[in-house]
């Protein structure tokens, strides 16, 4: 009896590290995911703002007061480096 109990108990610690390593690995994956998507979503909106800036710098032409207007976009990509 003693010995399926230990046999019981040690398959059990068994079974139980192996679900905390699964549980430990699939937690770490989702961080990373959501760290990966975080930065895609910034890399998309300084894609954005570049766009931005440079069609207000076409919309701007040789205006010194709107291309500086303009700037605000170049800062803004800076902002999310």
């Amino acid at each position: 009896m003693k010995t399926r109990s230990a046999f019981t108990l040690t398959g059990l610690v068994m079974m139980l590290l192996s679900l905390g390593s699964t549980m430990l690995t699939t937690g770490c994956a989702s961080s990373e995911d959501k760290a990966y998507k975080a930065q895609e979503a910034v890399y998309e909106r300084r894609l954005e703002l570049l766009d931005k800036y440079q069609q207000c710098l076409k919309e701007a032409g040789d205006d010194q007061a709107k291309r500086l207007v303009c700037e605000d976009y170049l800062k803004a990509v800076e902002a999310l480096k």
